[in-house]
């Protein structure tokens, strides 16, 4: 199989726009943090790509053939929840929202770290090493 069409990396492929994804709306939270009635944003990946990981399991029998249409079907969503935590209708606890953009940092390094180790890996055996 070729390494960089490999399932395992789409996976990272999708991991990093989930990312950016998530970087982006956390940051637009904590930047709206005091305008009223602005409702958060969550992005979320994991519940859509368990739930069609389920269908396909059920209705395949070639599992890497399945799990690659679910990988490149699976999207991110980004959602607004209609709590708040203040009176004037706005739904961000900055507090929160740093430690999830914190969090998302360390994510976002691990994945970078895991593409460039499989990189050099693959550097490596094109080199001959």
């Amino acid at each position: 199989m070729d390494f960089l069409s490999s399932n395992s990396m789409l996976m990272l492929e999708k991991s990093m726009g989930f990312l950016w994804t998530k970087q982006a709306a956390i940051s637009d939270n904590i930047a709206n943090a005091e305008t009223p009635n602005y409702k958060t944003k969550v992005v979320t990946f994991e519940e859509s790509l368990r739930s069609r990981l389920k269908q396909a399991a059920g209705q395949e029998a070639g599992a890497r053939g399945a799990v690659r249409r679910v990988l490149e079907q699976s999207e991110f969503a980004v959602t607004e929840p209609q709590e708040s935590t203040r009176m004037d209708d706005n739904g961000v606890d900055t507090t929160e929202q740093m430690i999830e953009l914190v969090r998302n940092a360390y994510q976002q390094q691990y994945v970078y770290q895991a593409i460039n180790k499989s990189y050099s890996i693959l550097r490596m055996a094109v080199r001959g090493q």
